[in-house]
């Protein structure tokens, strides 16, 4: 299967969740392909407004897996944006993934994964999955390595 793994990532946090996730999907057969999303370099990552340097494609990919962080216990502007700005999911099957300092349930982690879930849907997607990764926790690498495995278990 060919699978996108479309991420944006301000701290890198998130960007090494998604780099797991393609070692895992390659590692099962799959070909993987991680596409960052990228705005002006004087955008504010609170900003609301901002310029988009690179929008990824999602034509190309069988399944797409988009992920991001938390910010202000919700989905970081730039992702939501990105994804009203999508034509269409239409027959895709899509995974969400979000990353989040903070290791309370009510810091936003559901919040951004049901707003992603929402956007993906209004767009015709076939949501399979999603992941909340709490960066703060020790035990991180493993549950990243969980998320690799439960998102590949479902394509």
């Amino acid at each position: 299967m060919n699978i996108g793994i479309i991420v944006y990532s301000q701290t890198g946090n998130t960007n090494s969740v998604a780099q797991k996730l393609k070692e895992q999907l390659e590692a099962n057969g799959h070909t993987a392909t991680m596409e960052k999303i990228t705005t002006t370099a004087d955008s504010s990552p609170r900003a609301t407004e901002f310029e988009f340097t690179n929008t990824p494609k999602t034509e190309p990919y069988d399944a797409i897996i988009f992920a991001a962080a938390v910010q202000a216990f919700s989905l970081v502007p730039v992702m939501a944006a990105y994804l009203n700005q999508l034509p269409t999911l239409q027959n895709k099957k899509v995974a969400c993934v979000v990353t989040k300092q903070l290791p309370f349930h009510w810091t936003g982690g559901n919040r951004a994964i049901n707003k992603m879930k929402e956007i993906c849907r209004s767009k015709g997607a076939d949501i399979i999955g999603t992941e909340i990764i709490i960066w703060s926790k020790p035990n991180r690498e493993e549950n990243i390595d969980q998320c690799a495995a439960n998102i590949c278990s479902l394509l």
